[in-house]
């Protein structure tokens, strides 16, 4: 769900490059090579490690490429997306509902209808009905089955009240039939559609539900499919009884996921034009190696891939004449950021969170994505284009050539309670060998290099630890991390409240699943819930401009949520953004269609199809 990233000031031969990786990238989305036919294998090699923020288990889930994965083949909701590039990506669509329906009751109650022949895969085959969104709704209120944006449905009556066990039900939820559901909210909420539009508010069937009730990340590995693929092997696992369940065998999140067709999915009762189907089979591995995926796609042994590209690579697509054809560049609306624990020493001091800002080498961290081709550099929170452009002269770390400046960062720093020499660096102990957390991605690699010796011009040393699929580390506020390198952040459906939200509401923090990473707005009583220790005095909390923002329409809502970006750009500084991404994607020859799924930001699995 990312819009167009906005015009980049390039030299004159990466602007070249740039234009032939675009005209590139429309030529595959116009899949101008190839015939689409039924059938095949399509294999997708995925870098280091699936990194899946909940095992897949989609109350939680919160990774990007998963919900296409998840939207595109194995989870239908009451509304959807048409998994295609742009625009048209980002509107919304009947799923298992008859129609997109008008709110009533001054936009406070919404009503759906499912359609007749939309099941539940095998062993069940059974129609889906309202009491499995009600229960998937019932799962994602509760904390122990670890939900990681159930704020989003905080606006649903009684929803709060049973997440924390006041009430039985959840009152603002109704069912009188089998195939109606009813939504009444505490207040109009113009983008609820959207928020029904992600995995967590699609069905989950009760009776295999309950088995994995309280406890987070499991039930992915029973994930029962109400898509047209299901996991391989979910007809054989035995549902008679909980302790007979057994994780299903074509998943293994260590190292592989195979999806098969789901024989009781029914094409009729899918009229979206979401979903072609046209793959027999997509097969999921994860491989340590870069080189080694964009090997396996150069001679045909893969078809996708999700990793990140090394330069070299990016450059041999991007000018030799048989490869540009399999090069797809899309628009990202994602920024990726280094992100600092306003909690943890020396990153609890604005100064020196100011001058981490000034001094990084934006440039050399976009390089490591293989430069230009991946984006513009970030200058701020939410990239341009989310705000039409209205911020795209705003920078206030602005350093020549985007390379940061030594400088600026020691101006910047002086007067820390941690510049003990009186002369702009970090000189207290407590800024040398700082935990920093990072992902073991080839871009990772390439970046710490960068972040290391950038820091150091103002006193700052790390130890860093490399963990494969960092997010679950950075999302548990009680391992209490100082900094972390993996982050990236692109918006949940197209409105800008979400790119805010999730990130800076100090009551959305929880003790798993967390995304507010620099834990903007904790308290001492959310804190202790947590298991966050460190320094709670002064915390910024921007709890009461988000309020303000979420109320208003139109340019006034953009005007506040811009004023907030401000705010947390040079008050707050939570990150150091520095890359506001394209989408970049290589395919094997044997790939005859190819689409973008911009709701999920990655694959458009639902329209690809090889030869």
């Amino acid at each position: 769900m990312k819009r167009p990233i906005g015009k980049l000031l390039l030299s004159a031969a990466a602007l070249a490059v740039m234009v032939t990786l675009v005209t590139t990238a429309a030529t595959g989305a116009k899949q101008k090579h190839g015939t689409a036919k039924a059938g095949g294998v399509y294999r997708v090699g995925w870098e280091s490690d699936f990194g899946f923020t909940d095992g897949f288990d989609p109350t939680g889930e919160y990774l990007g490429e998963a919900f296409s994965i998840m939207s595109n083949t194995l989870v239908r909701t009451l509304v959807g997306y048409t998994h295609r590039a742009g625009a048209a990506g980002n509107r919304i669509v009947p799923d298992l509902a008859t129609a997109v329906p008008r709110p009533q009751n001054g936009g406070k109650t919404y009503t759906f209808h499912i359609r007749p022949g939309a099941k539940f895969g095998p062993p069940l085959n059974r129609q889906i009905t309202s009491k499995d969104i009600l229960y998937a709704m019932q799962r994602l209120a509760t904390p122990k089955d670890g939900a990681q944006y159930a704020f989003y449905y905080s606006v649903i009556k009684g929803f709060d009240a049973f997440g924390k066990g006041t009430a039985k039900t959840i009152t603002g939820i109704h069912t009188p039939n089998d195939s109606t559901i009813v939504f009444d909210l505490t207040q109009p909420t113009g983008d609820f559609l959207f928020r029904m539009g992600m995995p967590a508010a699609g069905p989950i069937p009760p009776e295999v539900g309950k088995c994995f009730a309280g406890v987070a990340e499991k039930y992915g590995r029973d994930l029962i499919s109400s898509g047209p693929y299901m996991i391989e092997g979910e007809g054989a696992i035995d549902i008679s009884s909980c302790d007979k369940l057994k994780p299903i065998s074509g998943f293994d999140p260590t190292s592989s996921m195979t999806l098969v067709r789901n024989p009781a999915y029914s094409k009729a009762s899918d009229p979206s034009g979401g979903r072609e189907n046209l793959p027999d089979k997509f097969v999921f591995t994860v491989d340590a190696n870069s080189d080694d995926i964009y090997q396996k796609l150069e001679n045909g042994d893969l078809e996708d891939e999700v990793s990140s590209v090394p330069p070299q690579i990016l450059q041999k697509y991007a000018t030799d004449p048989s490869l540009k054809p399999r090069l797809h560049l899309n628009s990202g609306d994602r920024t990726w950021y280094i992100t600092m624990n306003l909690t943890q020493a020396p990153f609890d001091d604005l100064k020196v969170r100011r001058a981490m800002n000034f001094v990084m080498d934006k440039d050399a961290l976009r390089k490591a994505w293989g430069g230009a081709t991946a984006g513009a550099v970030a200058h701020h929170i939410v990239p341009d284009t989310l705000f039409n452009n209205q911020l795209a002269g705003y920078d206030p770390y602005k350093t020549p050539g985007e390379h940061g400046s030594a400088a600026k960062a020691k101006a910047a720093l002086k007067g820390s309670k941690y510049d003990l020499k009186k002369n702009g660096t970090c000189s207290a102990k407590a800024c040398k060998n700082v935990l920093l957390i990072a992902d073991k991605r080839g871009v990772d690699d390439r970046m710490l290099p960068v972040i290391q010796a950038n820091a150091a011009k103002i006193g700052i040393t790390f130890t860093v630890r490399t963990v494969a699929g960092a997010y679950p580390t950075i999302q548990t506020p009680g391992k209490n991390v100082p900094i972390a390198e993996r982050p990236g952040w692109g918006k949940d459906y197209a409105d800008a409240l979400t790119f805010f939200t999730p990130l800076f509401d100090g009551r959305t923090i929880i003790p798993a699943g967390n995304t507010n990473y620099s834990l903007v707005g904790i308290t001492p009583a959310t804190a202790k819930k947590v298991g966050a220790k460190g320094n709670l005095k002064n915390v910024p909390n921007v709890n009461e401009d988000l309020d303000h923002c979420s109320k208003l329409i139109g340019q006034p809502r953009l005007t506040c949520y811009e004023n907030l970006d401000k705010k947390l750009t040079w008050n707050v500084v939570p990150w150091i953004p520095y890359l506001w991404s394209t989408a970049i994607h290589i395919v094997g020859p044997k790939v005859s269609k190819w689409d973008f799924d911009q709701f999920g930001g990655s694959i458009g699995y639902g329209h690809v199809a090889v030869k």
